[in-house]
C-alpha cells in the first residue's frame, strides 16, 4: 500500500512519528530518509551514508546504521540481503520480494501475491510462515541461463 504523499510529506510525517515517541528530530535523521526517498532504487547503509556525508560531514556511519535500525524497529522501512552482499534497504510499504541472478545480479522485483500460493503451501505441509521480508530468492536469470 504505497501512499501518494510527496516525499518531503512523508519524511516530515516520519521526523512526527519520531517525535511523538521521543526522539529528536534531527538534521541527520532527516537528511538519512530524504536519501531513503531520493533513491531510484534499493540502497545500502554505505550508499545513504555517502548521501549524508556529502551534506553533514560530520554525520558518522554508526549514526546511520543506528537511525536505520530504528527506523526498522518502528516498521519505517525493511532490509533485505540480495544473495552474499551487504542488506539493502526500502520502504516497509513497497512490499515486494526480490528475485537475484547469482551471475550477473541482476534484481528483480515481485509483487507478493505471486508467492502466496507457495507461502500457503508452507503454512499447510509444515506449519510455518516464513518471513520474507529479510531474503531474496537466488537463482539464474533467463539471459545467464541461455548464455
Amino acid at each position: 500500500m504505497t501512499t501518494t504523499k510527496s516525499p518531503d510529506a512523508r519524511v516530515a510525517a516520519i521526523l512526527d512519528q519520531l517525535a511523538a515517541r521521543g526522539m529528536r528530530r534531527t538534521s541527520a535523521r532527516q537528511a538519512i530518509l530524504e536519501a531513503l526517498f531520493a533513491a531510484e532504487s534499493h540502497v545500502t547503509a554505505e550508499d545513504i551514508a555517502v548521501e549524508v556525508h556529502r551534506r553533514f560531514p560530520s554525520v558518522d556511519v554508526s549514526t546511520v546504521y543506528r537511525t536505520l535500525d530504528t527506523l526498522e524497529q518502528l516498521g519505517i522501512i525493511d532490509h533485505t540481503h540480495l544473495a552474499h552482499g551487504p542488506a539493502i534497504f526500502h520502504l516497509a510499504d513497497d512490499d515486494h520480494q526480490h528475485l537475484v541472478c547469482e551471475r550477473c545480479g541482476r534484481v528483480e522485483e515481485v509483487a507478493p501475491e505471486k508467492l502466496e500460493p507457495f507461502l500457503e503451501a508452507l503454512r499447510a505441509e509444515f506449519d510455518f510462515d516464513v518471513d520474507r521480508r529479510h531474503f531474496a530468492l537466488v537463482g539464474i536469470c533467463a539471459a545467464c541461463r541461455d548464455r
